[in-house]
């Protein structure tokens, strides 16, 4: 393994082949096997500009051939005819280099052309995978840096001037500081199915800081970003065309609207610049402004020095991770194994623990709440197989139905013991029947998701808006469908938190004749046992998915947040049934009158 061989080409080519010993079998490691003669090339082009040089490339081309000494063509016939193999990829790179560092003074409408058709060849999309084995994994780097130092030179005529090949594309404005605002519009082919937009804007206030008139200069890669990810090992995903752009040093900011490549709803987008200097995508320039499924609108700083080419990157809304699938996988198995098992000790129970009024008002609560979680968590599952089988639509649209209303009967059936909870501490006078109780309960735990459930398939289905691309859940960059779920969760969470802050400062206050360290400690103990309790009851766990929008990338956020939900079914068994002291005795009691009534039959 890592053994190197090298190999001469064929007879037709110069240079050498490489390849790498990787699992007892050899990779290619870079193709700098080569048709063209770049340096001959170049020297024809400098002899016929400066009759005085010498060199042996003119045998390559007439002599003398005016139309060289305006533009490039004399050269264009052999590079456009040559195969776009590894080897010639990294000689025409080296080309667009040397005429971009000595030939790019007073670059006219002809020299412009002539050079987008030379790097429109190796920008082509259907030979993007010959990038990978170019030998310099910094050509795709050095393209983009040539052509952005060419065209920056380009001379206007008549104020403006637009060269476009099919993979690269040169718009140029004269700005000053009365324009109104300046923009560049480009919709270019990514390959021979897709075509893909961009937008340049340069704001109003920008232009006001303009001395004299100037010119603004953008150009277009369609396919840049993907040869980009090809010349490095760790690749990013670019997933937008590459817009740069060549302002006055005045000018330090630029409104960008890219067109998605990969328009599936669940991948997010960050906006990035190029960094000259360090050959990579920096984040630090570039600001997302707007975002929706198709687009995503980029606030950046331009550096004439540093940044001046711009895209966007694909990150995902979530990061994946074995770990987060791991855990999301053993969380829910032991959720609903305790949950049943919840609800078979509650029905073992029953009698023994529900004698008075608030007694059976909070096991009724807890049992609606460990069913509602029960069937969410069962339903989630079969989401991901209807959704993963595409066995029809239809029945993603039930399953995203009936979990929307049980998710939300969980939440809301939290809600109702939050309220029992603060009736029992603030309203010890005020008694209500049973019959008034499940009535206000049934109507808030299901009543209220029944209806919000209902309204929200009813306004946003009719528009194909009710589902998300990618999951059987709701939409949101259309039709924002998941408020419907979003804000009634984080609602009562606040709420409940109210009710937890309520029963620390009730619990908290200490019995009178109590020394002062067993006071303190009596206190801290009371107040951090009921938060413990209450915190999986009240559903206040669910308020560290905050954390995972403040920061979605953030791989620890979303882990807490799994293991703290996945578990939920678990930590319901251990705080609201195994940890009730009144429920382990009613156990304790059955337990040993079922060995009394087994021993008499024995």
């Amino acid at each position: 393994n890592g053994a190197i061989c090298i190999q001469p080409c064929s007879p037709s080519f110069h240079g050498e082949t490489s390849f790498v010993c990787e699992d007892r079998k050899w990779h290619m490691l870079s193709d700098a096997c080569a048709s063209l003669d770049v340096q001959s090339l170049f020297q024809v082009r400098m002899l016929e500009l400066l009759p005085c040089s010498g060199g042996h490339g003119a045998k390559h081309f007439s002599a003398g051939n005016q139309s060289c000494q305006a533009d490039f063509t004399c050269i264009i016939p052999d590079i456009l005819s040559s195969p776009a193999i590894p080897g010639n990829i990294a000689d025409i790179v080296e080309l667009l280099k040397k005429i971009s560092q000595l030939l790019s003074a007073n670059v006219t409408r002809g020299k412009m052309q002539s050079y987008s058709r030379i790097a429109n060849h190796i920008l082509n999309s259907s030979i993007i995978s010959n990038w990978a084995f170019v030998k310099d994994r910094n050509a795709g780097s050095i393209l983009l840096d040539s052509v952005n130092s060419f065209a920056e030179n380009l001379l206007l005529r008549n104020g403006s001037e637009s060269i476009q090949e099919a993979f690269i594309a040169t718009k140029g404005y004269s700005i000053h500081r009365n324009t109104s605002r300046k923009s560049f519009d480009f919709s270019m082919e990514f390959n021979s199915t897709d075509n893909i937009t961009g937008h340049v804007v340069i704001p109003q206030e920008e232009l006001l800081r303009l001395p004299r008139a100037s010119k603004a200069i953008s150009v277009a890669f369609p396919t840049l970003g993907a040869i980009l990810e090809t010349n490095h090992l760790e690749p990013a995903f670019v997933n937008g065309m590459v817009l740069s752009v060549s302002l006055p040093e005045e000018l330090q900011n630029v409104l960008l609207t890219f067109e998605k490549l990969n328009k599936l709803e669940q991948a997010g987008a960050q906006c990035v610049g190029w960094h000259s200097a360090e050959r990579r995508w920096d984040p630090g320039a570039c600001a997302v402004r707007a975002h929706n499924v198709t687009a995503v609108v980029c606030a950046c700083a331009h550096r004439r020095r540093t940044y001046r080419s711009f895209s966007i990157l694909m990150a995902p809304a979530a990061p994946r991770s074995p770990v987060l699938d791991y855990l999301t996988r053993v969380g829910l198995g032991l959720s609903i194994f305790s949950l049943v098992l919840c609800l078979v000790i509650e029905a073992v129970v029953w009698q023994h623990v529900t004698k008075t009024e608030i007694t059976y008002m909070r096991h009724f609560c807890l049992v609606n709440i460990a069913a509602s979680l029960l069937v969410a968590d069962v339903l989630f599952i079969l989401a991901a197989i209807v959704h993963n089988a595409a066995l029809n639509y239809q029945l993603c649209v039930a399953a995203t139905f009936f979990l929307h209303f049980f998710y939300l009967a969980l939440f809301f059936w939290m809600f109702a013991l939050g309220l029992l909870i603060l009736y029992g501490l603030l309203f010890i006078f005020f008694k209500i029947t049973r019959s008034v109780f499940l009535a206000a309960a049934f109507s808030i735990g299901y009543g209220c998701p029944l209806v919000i459930s209902i309204l929200t398939v009813a306004i946003t289905e009719p528009k194909n808006g009710y589902l998300r691309s990618g999951a059987c859940w709701l939409n949101w960059y259309e039709t924002k469908a998941l408020l419907a779920f979003v804000v009634p969760a984080l609602s009562i969470i606040v709420m409940n938190l109210i009710v937890v802050l309520v029963v620390v400062v009730k619990t908290g206050r200490s019995s009178v004749g109590e020394g002062c360290k067993s006071q303190d400690l009596s206190s801290m103990i009371r107040v951090s046992k009921n938060v413990a309790l209450l915190t999986p009851l009240l559903g206040l766990t669910w308020g560290f998915g905050l954390a995972t929008i403040i920061d979605s990338r953030s791989l620890a956020f979303h882990v807490v947040f799994a293991l703290l939900n996945a578990f939920q079914g678990f930590f319901i068994l251990l705080f609201g049934t195994l940890l009730d002291r009144k429920t382990r005795e009613a156990l304790r009691m059955n337990c040993l009158s079922s060995r009394r009534k087994w021993g008499l039959e024995k």
